[in-house]
């Protein structure tokens, strides 16, 4: 991590890696919550894995911004109509995904009337895991990477990453209260609801346990997703690359 700046291969061989590590710890359904593997590896994984569902960040989001309300933008540039302002959606992401061009083909397969306007922020991530989300950096990157998209006229924003909802504050500022902002992490989860609930394989359990797998600093990343969770993660497992995780690719390799 972060997987912004990696080749698309690589992450894609550890997307089908953690995916079959987490179907080997008995998961009933495995959300790709991170928008550069739902980008490059959600359809292999569901091909490799038909019988389990798999969901991906991308299309709950771009639904989301779909079935948001147009509206002419007051913030168009000169020689747009109403129509081009009001179908017009931005969105956010790190380097990989915007270069992958998910969001640009899910949203027109969808609505190909809509246009899409992608912002690579490279230094949003960086900022998230350092602790400085409000701060004046944050700020400043926000301004700037949300520019190009109040000039395109943009009444909506996708945020792109699963990190950037920490930067919410300063994209509504930069982009405007105008302007409606998209998480499709909270799409997501409404549609893995209605999949489980569909296949009678929904819990009623309120105090099901958790478990927590690392392949990195196991102490980092509970301090970074106790602040994800809103609670603390008190326990995190180590799962070592290449001998509990990225079996999967090696057996198809085989």
């Amino acid at each position: 991590m972060p997987y912004g700046e990696r080749p698309l291969e690589e992450i894609q061989e550890f997307a089908l890696g953690i995916t079959g590590f987490l179907l080997e710890k008995g998961a009933k359904a495995v959300v790709m919550a991170c928008n550069m593997s739902s980008a490059v590896a959600l359809d292999a994984a569901r091909e490799r894995y038909r019988d389990t569902p798999i969901l991906g960040v991308i299309e709950p989001g771009a639904r989301a911004a779909l079935t948001m309300h147009w509206s002419p933008s007051p913030l168009a540039g000169e020689g747009q109509d109403e129509g081009e302002s009001a179908s017009c959606i931005g969105v956010l992401a790190t380097t990989g995904t915007v270069k992958s061009e998910a969001y640009v083909r899910t949203i027109q397969r969808l609505n190909p009337s809509a246009r899409v306007i992608q912002q690579a922020c490279p230094k949003f991530v960086p900022l998230v895991e350092s602790g400085q989300a409000d701060s004046e950096e944050a700020e400043a990157a926000a301004c700037t990477y949300v520019a190009p998209l109040r000039s395109a006229g943009c009444a909506t924003i996708i945020l792109g990453c699963t990190h950037y909802p920490f930067l919410r504050r300063a994209i509504q500022a930069a982009a405007g209260s105008d302007v409606t902002i998209v998480d499709p992490a909270e799409e997501t989860a409404q549609a893995l609801s209605n999949i489980l609930l569909e296949r009678g394989i929904a819990s009623d359990r309120l105090d099901a346990p958790h478990e927590f797998y690392a392949s990195g600093d196991t102490g980092g990343f509970a301090d970074l997703g106790s602040r994800f969770l809103g609670r603390p993660i008190e326990s995190v497992e180590t799962a070592i690359w290449g001998v509990d995780l990225g079996c999967a690719m090696k057996d198809a390799a085989v």
